[in-house]
């Protein structure tokens, strides 16, 4: 074999190791910073679950004090859970978060309540206060064993 070809062979297997060694550490860098980028995120997501969870168990104790209107409780409770953990909401004593803020859907809120008629916001309060008076106990036991409730 010439001289030459096997210095051309050499520089060109140089080459393709050069290329590879630039190739692995891109990679490599990037594989990092993707690593990174994921561990920030969970931190996140999990420091968002644990304030979730903490605003839980304020809305439970909130409940037990008698602190808050249990429909409001229900509907907070409710929304914190779908995040959290929905598969409470199927099961007895959680399923009445679900249950009350499904019968508590239709009633206007914030802007849309303030721009509703009087007599009619009335009308939907008597019910919203018939449907807390009618399940005050189910929503306090509820809310003793979610705020007993291991996340």
């Amino acid at each position: 074999m010439p001289l030459w070809l096997q210095w051309t062979l050499i520089i060109a297997g140089l080459l393709a190791i050069a290329t590879l060694i630039a190739f692995i550490v891109r990679q490599s860098r990037l594989l990092s910073l993707s690593r990174r980028r994921d561990d920030k995120n969970r931190a996140f997501r999990e420091k968002r679950r644990q304030s979730m969870v903490e605003s839980i168990q304020v809305i439970a104790m909130a409940v037990e004090e008698d602190q808050v209107e249990y429909s409001e409780a229900c509907l907070r409770l409710k929304g914190l859970l779908d995040h959290v953990a929905p598969e409470l909401l199927e099961r007895s004593p959680y399923r009445i978060f679900r249950e009350i803020s499904d019968q508590l859907q239709h009633m206007p809120t914030h802007r849309a309540r303030q721009a509703t008629d009087t007599r009619f916001i009335e009308k939907m309060d008597q019910e919203r206060l018939a449907l807390e008076k009618q399940h005050a106990d189910t929503i306090r036991r509820a809310a003793t064993a979610l705020r007993q409730h291991a996340f």
